[in-house]
Formats: C-alpha cells, sequence, structure tokens
C-alpha cells in the first residue's frame, strides 16, 4: 500500500468527505462521549500518545486537553483532507501539544521505544491496515511499559484475539468499550 497516494487521492478524499460529516456529528457526541472512552484507553497527563486514523479529531482534542501541555499527542491520518481538517482545529483551538501528520500506520516514521500510549480507535479490522503489519509497527513504536487501547466499532471479527495471539501484547483488560494491551518484550512472529 502507497499511503502517500492514497493520502493524496481526490478520489478518496471525496468518497470519506461524508464520512467525516457523520465524525463530526452531534449526534456521534450525543451517543459516545470522547473523554469517557478515552479514560477507559488510559490516558493521563504527560503521556506522550500516538492516535492512528484521528479523522476528524473527535477523540484528537480531548486527547490534548487530558494530557495536558506535559504531554504530546501526534494524531496520524493517511487522508489529506482529515489531516487539513484537523490541523484546522488544533490551530483554532490553540493547543501547542499536538503535531497532525499524514503518514502510515504500517511505517510510521517515528523513533522506537518514543510512545506511551498507542490509540486505534475504529481503525481495524480495516483492509488498508492489516494486523500481522500494523501489531509489529506499534510495538517497536511504544515504550518498553507501553500501552495499546483499541476501541472497536461497530464489531470486532476477533481482533482482540487476534492481538494477544500475535504475542506482541498482553491484555489489561476492557474498560468504558476499550481494549487496553501492554507491549510484551518479545518480538514473537504473528499467527493469525
Amino acid at each position: 500500500m502507497d499511503a502517500e497516494k492514497l493520502g493524496k487521492s481526490r478520489f478518496l478524499n471525496v468518497f470519506f468527505k461524508p464520512s467525516g460529516a457523520v465524525m463530526e456529528s452531534r449526534l456521534r457526541h450525543w451517543l459516545f462521549d470522547p473523554e469517557k472512552t478515552l479514560r477507559g484507553a488510559g490516558v493521563e497527563p504527560g503521556q506522550t500518545v500516538l492516535e492512528v486514523g484521528c479523522g476528524t479529531g473527535f477523540f484528537t482534542l480531548p486527547a490534548a486537553e487530558m494530557i495536558g501541555e506535559a504531554g504530546r499527542l501526534i494524531a496520524m491520518d493517511p487522508l489529506s483532507g482529515f489531516v487539513d481538517r484537523v490541523t484546522q482545529k488544533v490551530r483554532d483551538a490553540g493547543l501547542k501539544n499536538v503535531e497532525v501528520v499524514r503518514r502510515d500506520a504500517l511505517n510510521t516514521g517515528l523513533e522506537a521505544a518514543s510512545i506511551d500510549l498507542v490509540l486505534l480507535f475504529g481503525v481495524v479490522p480495516y483492509p488498508t491496515l492489516p494486523l500481522d503489519r500494523l501489531l509489529p509497527e506499534m510495538h517497536r513504536v511504544l515504550k518498553a511499559d507501553g500501552n495499546l487501547a483499541v476501541w472497536l466499532f461497530p464489531i470486532s471479527f476477533g481482533v482482540p484475539t487476534a492481538i494477544l495471539r500475535s504475542g506482541l501484547f498482553t491484555g489489561l483488560g476492557k474498560k468504558n468499550g476499550v481494549y487496553r494491551y501492554r507491549r510484551s518484550g518479545g518480538s514473537a512472529g504473528f499467527t493469525q
């Protein structure tokens, strides 16, 4: 997958524009409290957080507020339309602790062991993010005691089991609809 081409694709940016409107709707805010979900993920002040697939920023702004000025949030999405939208929201909110980037989650370009918490909210299962390639990259960027938080919508398709079977993460339980995992020390192979 060439995320660079996909992210600039006029077709994909136009195709996903209606979903962006849904992501920002009042109904979504009424049905899903982003702060409650982020608390379930274990977002805390001072953390360095990677948000994979930030979309229109539904979780980005609340997460940035929760980690505070001492924290750092990297909001990542492959689609330039979403990145532009979130960048503007961050600017309008005056947030200095957020970096919005258009990148491929399978090859983030981030430094190894630099992230406290990875958020995979509504992005798996997704055909362009195969777990056998995504999980090793998330394992690589997480600190030794780092956590992975996965919110699945609308259904799981066996994702929680696949994460455990990867050998890269151990389960910490589920809170507020979010599955939590701790980075394992090993680099076990992925099995599905």
